[in-house]
């Protein structure tokens, strides 16, 4: 590894594997306000030191011009928009970052294009805006139907908007809207994940996310639990709410297709898939990750750091590695092992194998054809599986 001292002037080898999909990943930086469970590469007005929106889609242009430079024309099969809070940008400002990308990419006929959003800067306007700008697919924060859950994770949206959000992005033409669930805040009850499940189910969205609420250090959440105001998740109760939410999705015509993710026939997010199955994607904007090759680089996390060195036509690189087979072996059974369509075997060795079929003995995979996949038990209990078959 190239450490961040000994970054300057080195650039990483960008050597494109020609073979797999190949994505764009931007990072909007901005939000309102900071959730107390967040530890994303986020910062509040209070927090930017004069860096401006305008100045970040300057620097982003900046950025993707030198990514285009160093790489050898790739089509891109995905353009994913994240962060912090991308609608904040508004429609116009998501059209401008489309059309950065645009600009120095070729993107395919059929590419998926998502954003996510908050659902308190979203409104019918903005989603017919996104629509003509050549989006396909909007991710909204919904989180929960129950109000201490939403005030818990200091949620600034009324219960009811992220439906409301998801049914005025399908009015403007968007077939693909995902809403994300957060299970597991201390104090939330089955009957709450219930009524969040079918309130989510009924807006008619064809994709749903679900993750158990994670005290990540250095939030704000960490240190009410470390004072003891809140209590910390409980991890029987994360096994049970995640089991029945699985049922209830099921029962609504959901699949998983990822350990966290659900969709109905064509909802999946190829996007997240392209990460799963090891494709390959620019990450532009401030912390970003990329990978490309065997290498993976991530940026400056500041918003002016970043503008800095795009100013100077720099790639904003804080630091990066190039993945020994080994590690990319790991990375390879950690990832595919939690999608449906499972882990060829084919990836493992021949005790990695022998290990897989005590894990089939064991209940906690099933062959499918010539993959691994994991049963609903095994869902729960991914991360030992992997440690398990990777066992030196």
């Amino acid at each position: 590894m190239v450490t961040t001292q000994e970054r300057v002037g080195a650039e990483p080898d960008f050597a494109l594997n020609p073979s797999g999909q190949f994505g764009v990943y931007v990072h909007v930086p901005f939000c309102a306000s900071r959730c107390g469970y967040c530890d994303f590469n986020t910062y509040t007005p209070g927090e930017l030191g004069g860096a401006t929106p305008a100045g970040w889609l300057e620097a982003l242009r900046s950025e993707l011009a030198l990514a285009s430079q160093r790489l050898p024309g790739p089509t891109v099969d995905t353009v994913f928009v994240g962060g912090g809070t991308p609608s904040m940008l508004g429609g116009d400002g998501l059209a401008e970052v489309l059309d950065a990308v645009r600009s120095e990419f070729t993107l395919a006929p059929d590419a998926e294009v998502t954003t996510e959003a908050n659902p308190e800067s979203t409104s019918p306007g903005f989603f017919t805006r996104l629509r003509t700008a050549g989006y396909t697919r909007v991710s909204l924060g919904m989180q929960s139907v129950a109000p201490t859950v939403l005030r818990l994770l200091d949620r600034v949206h009324s219960p009811g908007r992220a439906l409301d959000a998801a049914r005025e992005a399908q009015d403007a033409g968007f077939e693909h809207v995902n809403l994300d669930l957060i299970y597991g805040s201390p104090g939330e009850s089955d009957d709450d994940l219930h009524r969040s499940v079918d309130a989510a189910i009924g807006a008619g969205v064809d994709h749903l996310s679900a993750y158990a609420l994670v005290v990540e250090d250095g939030t704000a959440l960490a240190r009410r639990v470390r004072r003891g105001e809140v209590a910390a998740p409980d991890e029987d109760v994360l096994a049970r709410r995640y089991e029945l939410l699985d049922t209830w999705l099921a029962d609504a015509g959901f699949t998983w297709y990822e350990v966290s993710n659900w969709s109905k026939p064509g909802g999946e997010c190829r996007h997240n898939l392209g990460y799963w199955n090891g494709g390959q994607w620019w990450g532009a904007g401030p912390g970003a990750h990329g990978f490309v090759g065997a290498t993976r680089w991530w940026n400056v996390k500041h918003p002016n750091t970043y503008a800095a060195l795009a100013e100077k036509r720099e790639l904003p690189i804080a630091d990066f590695e190039v993945l020994a087979p080994r590690d990319r072996h790991v990375e390879d059974v950690l990832l595919q092992i939690r999608l449906r369509s499972g882990l060829p075997t084919s990836l493992l060795d021949a005790d990695e194998q022998a290990r897989a079929e005590s894990a089939v003995a064991a209940g906690l995979l099933v062959h499918d054809g010539h993959n691994l996949v994991l049963t609903d038990r095994g869902r729960l209990l991914a991360d030992g599986v992997v440690r398990d078959l990777l066992a030196d």
